[in-house]
């Protein structure tokens, strides 16, 4: 419930409070209980009866009145080994990606000896459409940030992103493997060309790796100004906020200064060792996904007016006719997916749909249908 602000609060807001941060819009997340939610590309399964009691008794020991130490090296040892971290590189642990994100942009972040100085303000390059933070994080911290826009089809740009290097100078470079929200992977020769003209750090945002027939742990060899970045939350972890970021350990050694002690907690710690320590369980999970992933495809690409594009994480892309129709006739018949079509101008008229179990995506898909035929030619 919000209450009337009085004009000395509103005054002292203007005066203090930075004006961008006042001009921008908070991350939206749309209320959905009581829906079939397929909006935020969680992995819609939960663990077996058995597990959950075992995680259960495993979370009453942990102890609460204690910060956050070993157990924290622990994981990520335990990450390290999942992900086949290569030799010479070291990883550092973030609250969900989105810590790490505001962490890199800090790292690189020069506006304290910016204009004033003489020096020019550095910049974040990443392709567009894409996630969201990128851009947000690098304006939060006084950079500038560059989209390069994809091709009509959202392939990757090689020639205006090699061109925006060349330009722009860029620090920080994301690419998002497979990217949201589009879902696909990007081209690997156009990749390398990237990675080579890039004069900063290239950060491959591999969030939705477990579904992705690609990754990029090989370039951590091969490349010294190369990161990879990855979350527990498409793994099946969303509500446990474990990101994680692989680099070289001299380079990881600085941004990790950056890092708030103690960012990890206890609880979230030892969820995170539990489903390691469990990841046939979530690799089957991944697997049933893609499944459904395959099938939900299917059934768009057979609806008159649909086109859905080729996805490689656990969510699927559709263009419509109508976008804000279709996705208002989902809502009344209880279904929740994301209308991206206000994200960037190569997203018109598209929506993002989450992969769910089968019976979630055979409600999505008859609600889909419904709301569809609803349209007027």
């Amino acid at each position: 419930m919000t209450t009337p602000m009085s004009n000395d609060l509103a005054s002292r807001m203007r005066r203090f409070l930075r004006a961008d941060v006042q001009g921008m819009h908070a991350y939206a997340v749309q209320p959905s209980a009581g829906m079939v939610k397929v909006d935020t590309m969680e992995n819609p399964f939960g663990l077996p009866p058995a597990l959950r009691q075992q995680l259960g008794e495993r979370l009453a020991e942990v102890a609460l009145n204690r910060y956050p130490a070993e157990r924290g090296d622990l994981l990520r040892a335990a990450l390290a080994r999942h992900a086949h971290m290569p030799e010479g590189n070291e990883i550092m642990l973030g609250n969900g990606s989105d810590e790490l994100i505001s962490l890199l942009a800090m790292a690189v972040a020069n506006t304290l000896a910016g204009p004033q100085a003489g020096a020019t303000v550095n910049t974040v390059l990443a392709p567009v459409p894409g996630f969201v933070m990128y851009e947000m994080s690098a304006k939060l911290q006084g950079l500038r940030f560059v989209g390069v826009p994809t091709t009509a089809d959202f392939a990757l740009d090689v020639p205006a992103m090699l061109a925006a290097i060349r330009e722009h100078q860029p620090a920080l470079v994301y690419l998002a493997y497979p990217n949201n929200p589009t879902a696909n992977l990007w081209d690997d020769d156009g990749i390398e060309a990237i990675i080579a003209a890039a004069p900063g750090l290239v950060v491959m945002d591999e969030a939705y790796q477990p579904f992705a027939s690609r990754d990029s742990v090989d370039r951590l060899k091969r490349h010294a100004h190369v990161l990879l970045m990855r979350t527990m939350s498409k793994f099946g972890l969303a509500g446990v906020r474990i990101g994680y970021l692989i680099g070289r350990q001299a380079l990881i050694a600085e941004v990790d200064k950056l890092r708030p002690p103690f960012n990890i907690s206890v609880l979230n710690c030892e969820a995170a060792l539990f489903a390691l320590e469990h990841s046939d369980e979530y690799a089957r999970q991944a697997e049933a996904i893609r499944h459904e992933r395959s099938r939900v495809f299917a059934a768009l690409q057979a609806l008159p007016g649909v086109k859905p594009y080729p996805s490689e994480a656990n969510m699927v892309l559709a263009r419509v006719s109508d976008a804000a129709a279709i996705f208002a006739g989902m809502k009344s018949r209880r279904v929740l997916i994301k209308n991206v079509s206000g994200l960037h101008p190569l997203l018109a008229n598209c929506l993002r749909i989450t992969v769910g179990t089968p019976e979630e995506n055979t409600q999505m898909l008859a609600a889909f249908t419904a709301a569809l035929q609803e349209i007027k030619p």
